[in-house]
This record gives C-alpha cells, sequence and structure tokens, in this order.
C-alpha cells in the first residue's frame, strides 16, 4: 500500500518537474505521452489501491516539519473519501491531458502547460492524501498556485494575466482564514493529525468549534468559489478549454467541499456552523443559477454553473449528508468535464467565437461532439435516469429530511435552482445546438501578435471546413468526451436510492443514508423530476419555438435584469466600490501627501540645505596656501584659548 500511494504522488510530480526543466528540449510527442503516461499511470496505481484496500490507514513516507512538540511529517492517510476523490482526480485528468494533446496541438508553450497541468494534479493528490493539516495546507497552495500560472497561461494579453491575478488573490483570502484555523487547531489541541483532530471536538466549548468550523468555511469560500468569494471564477475562463475542464471538474474547486466533508466530524458538531455551510451553499447555488440564465459566453454559463453545483454540494455538507455531497461531487465531475471538453470543440471548430447567440445548427456539423454535449446537459439539468439527478436529488432530499424553517427554506430555493439550472442549460444546448445549420463557417477572430511566450483564445490552431461547413477536429478531442457521457449518464449506479437497492457508495463511505419513507423518497424525486422537465418546456418554448425572437432580441444592449444578471448581480462593481476605490484613494494619498509631499519633499529640502552650505563653504577655497595655513593658525589659537580659559 506505501509504495501504491506514493507512486500515485510521484509520477505526476516526476511528469512535472521532467517537462519543466527538459520539455522544450524532448520532442513534442514525448512530452505530451510522458505527461498523460504519468497520469493514467497514477490512476493505475489507484486501481491497485482500490484493489488491494481493507480498511483505513496511514502511511509515513518522510519525516517533515519537527520543532519541539510540533510534529508534521509526511504522512498520507487512505480513506474511503480520500480513494474516492484519488480515483475520480486520476480518472478525470488523464482523460483532460489526453484532450489537451489535440487542444494545444500548435501552442508553442506545450511543456510548460503540460509542467503545470501535472504539478496540477500531484498538488491535489496531496491535499486529498494529506494525513495533517500542514500538509494539506501545501497541497491547498499548490492548486492555488497552479491555478494562478494556468489561469493566465497566455499571459502576453493583459486580460488573461489579470484573471489569474484575480483568482490568485481573492483565494488567499480563504487561505488566510484557514492557515488561521490551523495555528488555532494546533494551539487548542496540540496536534495537526486529521484523524485526531476530528476525535477531539468534545473537548472544547461550542463556541471555539464555532469559530474554527467558520474560519474553515472561509477558507472552502475562496477556494470552491462561493458566496461572497465567487468573483474569481467567471474570470478563469481567460485560460485554456482543458484547464478550465481540470479545475472545475476534478481540482481546485472541489478542494473545499473535500476540507469541510474531511473535517465535519470536528465542526460538524457546532449546528451553527452546519446551518452556515447550508446557507451559504444554497445562496450560492441560486445566485450563479440566476447569472447563468443570462449569459452569453459559453464558458461562462458552464463557470457559473460550477459554482451553482458546488453550492449545492456544500449544501449537502450542511445538511450532514457526506455521502451525498461526494455523489454529486463525483457526478458532477464526469459531467461537468464533459460540458467544458464539448464547449472547447465547439469554440476550436467557430475559430473561437464564444458567443453562443451566434452559434446554432452544430447538431449536423458535429454530431461527435453534439451527443456527448447533450448527455453532459441532461446530467446537469437533473432530467430523470441520469447520474446527475439521482445525486442532485440526494442533496434535495437531504435538506427536506432536515427539516425546519431554515432547511425547508433551503429545499424550497434548491427546487428553485434546479429549475433555472434546467433552464440554463437547455438554452444553451438550443442556442449552440438548435436552429439552423450553419453553411459557412464564423469568420475568424484577429489573434492578438503571438509573441513566444503566451497567446489569447483566438491563436488557437484555425481548422479548415469541409462539406457544409463541419469542422475537422482532432479525433482525440471528441474520442475523451464518450468515456465521460456514458459516466456522467450512468453515474447514478454509483449510489442508487434505497428503495432500489443499497447504495454502494453510502456502504463504502460507511455513511447513513436518508431516514425517510420509500414513499416518501418516492414522491420528493418525482417533484424533482417534473422541476427538471418544467425547465426543459420552457427552454424549449422560448430558445427552441421562438428562438428568432430572442436571437434578434440579443442584438440590443442588455438592460434592466438581463444587465443585472449578466454582470454577476455587480458583485465586482460591489467590492471595486466598498475595497478597490478605498484602497486606491488611500493609496493616492499616501503617495502624494505623506510620500511626495512629507517624506520627498524633507528629503529634498534637507539635501537642498546641504547643498548650499557646501556651496558656501566652497567659497573658501581659494587655492592660495598662505591663506590656508593662516585660517590653520588661528584655528588653532582658538582651541589654545579656549582650553587655556577652561583651566583658568
Amino acid at each position: 500500500m506505501k509504495l501504491y500511494l506514493a507512486l500515485i504522488l510521484i509520477l505526476p510530480l516526476l511528469g512535472g518537474v521532467v517537462n519543466a526543466l527538459f520539455g522544450r528540449k524532448l520532442p513534442r510527442r514525448l512530452a505530451e505521452t510522458l505527461a498523460c503516461g504519468v497520469v493514467w499511470g497514477a490512476f493505475g496505481f489507484s486501481l491497485l489501491t482500490l484493489a488491494a484496500y481493507r480498511g483505513p490507514v496511514k502511511v509515513e513516507i518522510a519525516s517533515w516539519l519537527a520543532a519541539f512538540d510540533f510534529q508534521a511529517p509526511i504522512t498520507l492517510y487512505l480513506d474511503p473519501l480520500s480513494l474516492v476523490m484519488v480515483l475520480m482526480i486520476t480518472f478525470v485528468c488523464g482523460l483532460i491531458h489526453v484532450y489537451a494533446v489535440g487542444y494545444m496541438a500548435d501552442d508553442p508553450c506545450y511543456a510548460r502547460f503540460f509542467a503545470l497541468l501535472n504539478l496540477f494534479v500531484f498538488a491535489m493528490l496531496v491535499l486529498v492524501l494529506a494525513e495533517n493539516l500542514p500538509l494539506l495546507y501545501l497541497g491547498w497552495e499548490g492548486v492555488g498556485f497552479c491555478s494562478y500560472a494556468l489561469i493566465g497561461f497566455w499571459y502576453r494579453e493583459e486580460k488573461n494575466a489579470t484573471a489569474g491575478r484575480k483568482a490568485f488573490i481573492v483565494t488567499r483570502i480563504g487561505d488566510t482564514a484557514f492557515g488561521i484555523a490551523i495555528v488555532w487547531m494546533f494551539q487548542l489541541f496540540h496536534t495537526v493529525s486529521l484523524t485526531e483532530l476530528n476525535g477531539m471536538g468534545f473537548l472544547m466549548p461550542a463556541g471555539v468549534i464555532t469559530g474554527l468550523g467558520l474560519l474553515l468555511l472561509i477558507g472552502a469560500m475562496g477556494k470552491s468559489a462561493q458566496l461572497p468569494l465567487t468573483v474569481w471564477l467567471p474570470d478563469a475562463m481567460a485560460g485554456p478549454t482543458p484547464v478550465s475542464a481540470q479545475i472545475h471538474a476534478a481540482t481546485m474547486v472541489t478542494a473545499g467541499v473535500y476540507l469541510l466533508a474531511r473535517m465535519f466530524p470536528l465542526i460538524g458538531i457546532s449546528t451553527t456552523v452546519q446551518a452556515a455551510i447550508a446557507l451559504t451553499g444554497g445562496l450560492t447555488a441560486f445566485y450563479a443559477a440566476t447569472c447563468a440564465l443570462a449569459q452569453r459566453d459559453l464558458k461562462r454559463v458552464l463557470a457559473y454553473s460550477t459554482i451553482s453545483q458546488i453550492g449545492f454540494m456544500m449544501l449537502g455538507v450542511g445538511c450532514g449528508a457526506i455521502t451525498a455531497a461526494t455523489f454529486h461531487l463525483l457526478v458532477h465531475a464526469f459531467f461537468k468535464a464533459l460540458l467544458f471538453l464539448g464547449a472547447g470543440c465547439v469554440i476550436t471548430a467557430l475559430h473561437h467565437e464564444q458567443d453562443i447567440f451566434r452559434m446554432g445548427g452544430l447538431r449536423t456539423s458535429l454530431p461527435r461532439t453534439y451527443w456527448p454535449f447533450l448527455a453532459g446537459a441532461l446530467c446537469l439539468a437533473g432530467i430523470p435516469l441520469t447520474g446527475g439527478f439521482f445525486s442532485k436529488d440526494a442533496i434535495l432530499l437531504a435538506a427536506w429530511e432536515k427539516g425546519g424553517a431554515l432547511y425547508g427554506g433551503l429545499y424550497l430555493l434548491g427546487l428553485l435552482t434546479a429549475l433555472l439550472t434546467s433552464i440554463y442549460t437547455f438554452r444553451m444546448v438550443y442556442l449552440v445546438f438548435g436552429g439552423e445549420h450553419i453553411s459557412e463557417p464564423l469568420p475568424a477572430k484577429t489573434p492578438p501578435p503571438f509573441m513566444g511566450g503566451g497567446m489569447g483564445e483566438g491563436t488557437q490552431p484555425t481548422l479548415t471546413h469541409q462539406g457544409g461547413g463541419r469542422s475537422v477536429l482532432p479525433a482525440v478531442m471528441e474520442v475523451t468526451l464518450i468515456p465521460l457521457a456514458l459516466l456522467g449518464l450512468f453515474g447514478g449506479i454509483l449510489n442508487l436510492p434505497e428503495y432500489l437497492t443499497k447504495g454502494w457508495l453510502g456502504e463504502f463511505l460507511m455513511t447513513a443514508g436518508a431516514k425517510v419513507s420509500h414513499g416518501e423518497e418516492i414522491v420528493l424525486q418525482g417533484i424533482a423530476a417534473l422541476v427538471a422537465l418544467a425547465g426543459l418546456a420552457v427552454a424549449h418554448y422560448r430558445y427552441g419555438v421562438h428562438r428568432a425572437e430572442r436571437l434578434a432580441a440579443a442584438e440590443a444592449e442588455p438592460a434592466g435584469v438581463t444587465a443585472f444578471l449578466l454582470n454577476g448581480w455587480y458583485l465586482d462593481g460591489l467590492y471595486r466600490f466598498l475595497f478597490i476605490r478605498p484602497y486606491e484613494t488611500i493609496s493616492r494619498f499616501l503617495w502624494t501627501r505623506i510620500d511626495e509631499g512629507v517624506i520627498d519633499d524633507s528629503l529634498d529640502r534637507l539635501a537642498d540645505g546641504i547643498a548650499r552650505t557646501g556651496e558656501r563653504c566652497g567659497n573658501w577655497t581659494t587655492g592660495r596656501v598662505s591663506l590656508y595655513i593662516t585660517s590653520f593658525a588661528a584655528g588653532l589659537a582658538l582651541i589654545l584659548g579656549w582650553l587655556a580659559w577652561g583651566v583658568w
């Protein structure tokens, strides 16, 4: 087991280091094969770990941090939660790596890209396998750094570099809170071991546990883009599409959910923390779903969708339904990776056009993209019998079971969010793939100047078209969609309702399922099914039957509610008003009045005074030796006279 776990971590790290150091000197195909091979190798060892798994195990790899009573070795912890996360990460990221070979085919910076992608996988695996908080925090910051580097991968364009910086800065807010929680926990419990901490919550007053839980929640808010720290994720679309898929599906945004699920035995003691987590998730899910309704950029629709779906997972954790939250996390990884990779196919085929109102008819010109994308859309919308239906319903069921005014209200809000999700999902499908066939390719966007170190979305390869505008996409891009589509559609098998069979995931995670009756569960599932189908009907009527009217209306400048939702409830503007503008005002005052007006001015005056004194002293310099000797004698006489006066 120790060898398997070590290799799961070492392989992606080795691939990243080799490509970073020598990738540009290796043949391109060899560098790509190495990057993909190490991730699939890690997946292979994950399967061997699953086969050999007999129960939770701690494996110490090496010593690391040690000072007095502080001990934080490199120790890995394998339990059902970390094992299913490792399997999901390595498999989904393996497919994303293979897809990236085709997507990045003409990018000259392939070595840097695949090195960062491998390191991203390594950091996430460290995060989920860590047995102590400092090691987990190392992986936590590792995914933050890799996301910053990959979101701003084409950094020569200012908007891409800005998006990377924005992600880095916003997530630092949550990371700071998480860091404070780690120090506080060590001070309270004198240990940083996760397994020990989770069994020591009864030692502390409820108020202390509440404080720790809220700090961890803030950390999760930043990493998983939950309210109020959601603003970085929509702009993260500036990176290459495989990066978006990896961030949104298998790695970074799931880290916050994993952290809360991992620490739930400790922080779940506090009902206040549970309520805060559930409220954060429910409100974020609704907020992001409303924003997705108005987005025009294909990738931003999916970005807000991710924020919303992570909100559902947070709601599940807040309800104490760790199995339901993990179930949705796994299924979401499959269908959201599928949707992002499918969006990458569409964007590439249309010469990097991302406005869904300028698309249409692609169901016939891109059939091998359309059918898998439709499967992902069915899962996202929660259409009955798909994996997304069962996983989302499990969370709603948990909220219903929790009961009370708060959780009952969150259940209703979750149903409303599910309706909005179905509407914006099929709005996207109808606008992108429905309507008339595009007989001529859209004009290519003008690419920014190519400058060796990076390039913009518009500088990817322009593909040729054949008969009727059909794009020739690299086969590897479309083939990788198929397994994700199958896993998304049939992912419900992982944890079917108890009235059908005993859920495998619940048994494996050793957590209790819902305690409602089978009849009540069936009724609730029927309600969720009707809600999803109602959303499909609304989208069909608005964007299928009346597609032409919607396209015409889209030509007008957005205003009112549309503009409000399109701009994400103006959350960026609110932050600019509350934080950025005051900071700029204070900075400008300190710069012009304090730095320039006081510090620089006083130093300048001092320098001028010394200069003038030097000039006056310099006037005494005549070059006549007799004058110098006379001055020296006069000075000596004065000194002797002063000494004589003192003696007298």
